[in-house]
Order: structure tokens, then C-alpha cells, then sequence
């Protein structure tokens, strides 16, 4: 499997190029195109995502489309919902956590699964479900806007928003809190900041979505 990624940073695009048998799975939504030799199949991929909470609290999909080359080599192409960047991470037997809406592909080794336990109850407050990717294989992550890593030492730490937080690994150590200020005032509400303590490494993206919705929701036409 050869993967690239293109147009980057800001409308990446994943190209990637399977021999005969490879396969990968990506979100519905993702996919651009493909050559005639791949086969589409749906799945609810290995890890329970059909069942997860997070599938049912509007996070990503119940499904995933799984792209087999079957016929000989082929191509597949993806691209996020948003515009913004892609990361290709590459997991050894480790854990990556996507928060909702980030993950856009993986190899097929990768186990996909939102049963985090006390974790989820956690995250609950933050409104977030996020996906845990295990394994060993690749994982691609997308951002809306620019995406930033930030790579913490033993005891340092660092506070990220919560509508930026895309990604974290299981070696960090994260506590959650609210706060105020002119954004949370300006959306309406208390904002939820996450504090990162090191060794470990947290991924951003550079922009707020729903910050972008609230700030074009009054200049929309409004047919009522």
C-alpha cells in the first residue's frame, strides 16, 4: 500500500494505491473515487463501531465503507467534510484517540472501537465520544483548518480548547474544566478547555467550526 497526500494544507485530499487483496476502510462520506478494481463493501469494522455510542450520539457513522482491491491493483481517493488538513499516524501496539468527526481512514489492522469506559463518562461533559484506534497500522486523521501537534515532557503541560482538540495518545494525561471569557460569552455559554500534562503528544486544528457556523448563521437568508 502506497498513500499520499495532496493539496495540503488546506483541501487535502488521500490518494492511496492498494496491490491485489489490499484493503482499507474509510467514513462514508470520504470517499472521491475509485478505479474499477476496487470492490466497496459496508462494515461495521472491527472494534463494535456499529455499536458504539458514539455512532449513536451523532459522532461518526454507524459504518464504514471498506475498499478491497479484488481485481488487481487499484486507487482510492478520499477527502474530508470540511476544508483542512490531513495526518497519517502510524500506531505500533499503541492506542490514538480521535475526538468526533476526526477520523477519516485506517488499514484494517487498526481495531475501532467507542467503549472507553470510565473515559467516555468523562468526556461526556465535554461532549465528546471519541473513537479509540488500536493496533498496529496506519490512521488518518482530518482537521478543519491548519493541524498542529504539540509533543509535552514529563510534567509539562498545556490547555487546548475543546472545539480544537482532534487527537490524543494514551500516554498523556488530560483533565477537563470550564471557563469563561468573551468566546464562551459570544457562543452563548461556559466554554470546556482540556489541560494536557506530558510525557505525551495532543493534536489541534486551527480552526473552530461551530465558531465558523455561529459567526455566518445571522448573515444566511432566511426563507420564513
Amino acid at each position: 500500500m502506497q498513500t499520499e497526500l495532496t493539496h495540503s494544507p488546506s483541501f487535502t485530499h488521500l490518494i492511496v494505491d492498494l496491490d491485489a487483496g489490499e484493503s482499507i476502510r474509510a467514513e462514508p462520506g470520504a470517499l472521491v473515487g475509485h478505479s474499477e478494481t476496487i470492490r466497496v463493501e459496508t462494515t461495521t469494522s472491527r472494534g463494535g463501531l456499529l455499536s458504539s455510542a458514539k455512532s449513536m450520539l451523532g459522532g461518526e457513522s454507524m459504518f464504514a465503507n471498506e475498499f478491497v482491491a479484488e481485481d488487481g491493483p487499484g486507487r482510492v481517493t478520499f477527502a474530508p467534510g470540511t476544508p483542512g488538513d490531513v495526518m497519517e499516524h502510524e500506531l505500533t501496539g499503541e492506542t490514538l484517540y480521535a475526538a468526533d468527526g476526526a477520523f477519516l481512514a485506517a488499514t484494517p489492522e487498526i481495531d475501532i472501537d467507542s467503549e472507553l469506559g470510565g473515559l467516555k463518562s468523562v468526556l461526556g461533559e465535554a461532549g465528546l465520544t471519541p473513537l479509540a484506534l488500536k493496533g498496529t497500522g496506519s490512521v488518518f486523521i482530518d482537521a478543519y483548518g491548519g493541524l498542529e501537534r504539540i509533543d509535552l515532557e514529563p510534567g509539562e503541560s498545556y490547555v487546548l480548547d475543546n472545539e480544537h482538540l482532534i487527537a490524543w495518545d494514551s500516554e498523556i494525561e488530560f483533565s477537563t474544566r470550564t471557563v469563561g471569557g468573551l468566546k464562551s460569552t459570544l457562543l452563548g455559554g461556559e466554554g470546556l478547555v482540556f489541560e494536557f500534562t506530558g510525557p505525551g503528544t495532543a493534536w489541534y486544528q486551527t480552526r473552530d467550526l461551530d465558531a465558523f457556523v455561529s459567526s455566518i448563521a445571522p448573515r444566511l437568508p432566511n426563507d420564513q
